[in-house]
């Protein structure tokens, strides 16, 4: 197979809080196979900005395995071919990250850039984003979608290809002057690998996240009126309450069902953290009530899918 391209979005800032990819192989001149993978992150800590971007919640990855197990099947061929990512620094950093964060090897990786490519081969003054490329070539695609921008990136690779002459996608480093870069493989100690630093951190965090009771969070509701969610502790047990009408009438309200959730995009007080302590102190709990939507308590463990 001649080479395969990659693409990852992120959970938040941080380079090792992979949550999607999106992989395409090409074979004989064309894309002959297209996977994407949900990832779940060291942390559930999601930038209402990352969101915003591409789609993704805590909830939609809560179960989903992290790097390691979901791209265990496809790092022998990251390895074997010619692996291809727009603006690649970027895909390259986070597979690096988030196989170190687990503490797992990282593969020996000979990557090539399409942004910088697309620069020589498709120049043009509006740029040469990953949509901006593919819409001047006629690529249809979902941008920001991991497997959707492997595919597109792939496209823009196999359209060099045809531009320059070049029998295979993989001789595109040589006719370009432009040597692939490496990302070499490394082997961590093996006190690394039994505790690795993101995992050993997560599960402290989990025990502190434990023992939290009074999580606090602003929300902005439809009309942009902000309204102020707590967890309390009650003689019954433990009580989510939002102050807005619905929460005022003891009726459960879509900004409390938006936190449950892991929802973050109207979340005003910034406090992406306690998002997942508190779906950590639900778990934890045996005696959390909601009011219903008729407003009546019930369990929310069982309401939403815990028991």
């Amino acid at each position: 197979m001649d080479a395969i391209a990659i693409d990852f979005e992120t959970a938040n800032e941080r380079r090792d809080s992979a949550c999607a990819a999106g992989l395409a192989w090409i074979e004989d001149g064309r894309v002959v196979r297209r996977e994407t993978r949900f990832i779940r992150p060291p942390e559930l800590r999601f930038s209402p900005g990352n969101i915003r971007i591409h789609g993704i919640l805590p909830a939609d990855v809560r179960d989903q395995p992290n790097l390691p197990d979901a791209m265990a099947e496809f790092l022998p061929d990251l390895s074997d071919r010619l692996v291809l990512a727009h603006n690649a620094g970027f895909d390259m950093g986070v597979l690096a990250a988030s196989l170190a964060a687990w503490g797992k090897a990282v593969p020996a990786v000979q990557y090539l850039c399409t942004l910088r490519v697309a620069r020589h081969v498709f120049p043009d003054p509006a740029g040469c984003g990953l949509a901006k490329v593919a819409a001047r070539l006629g690529i249809r695609f979902e941008h920001h979608d991991a497997g959707e921008d492997a595919y597109a990136c792939a496209e823009i690779a196999l359209a060099a290809m045809r531009e320059t002459g070049a029998a295979r996608v993989a001789e595109l480093p040589r006719l370009l002057k432009m040597p692939a870069t490496a990302l070499p493989g490394r082997d961590l100690p093996a006190s690394e690998i039994a505790r690795p630093t993101a995992s050993r951190a997560l599960l402290a965090g989990q025990e502190q996240q434990k023992a939290a009771t009074d999580l606090r969070f602003s929300v902005r509701g439809s009309t942009g009126n902000r309204y102020e969610i707590v967890l309390e502790e009650r003689s019954f047990g433990l009580y989510l309450r939002c102050d807005c009408i619905a929460g005022r009438h003891r009726r459960r309200c879509r900004h409390v069902d938006a936190m449950i959730d892991g929802d973050v995009t109207d979340l005003l007080s910034g406090n992406l953290g306690d998002v997942e302590r508190l779906r950590i102190r639900i778990l934890a709990s045996d005696a959390l009530v909601e009011p219903s939507r008729t407003g009546a308590p019930v369990a929310l463990r069982r309401q939403f899918g815990f028991a």
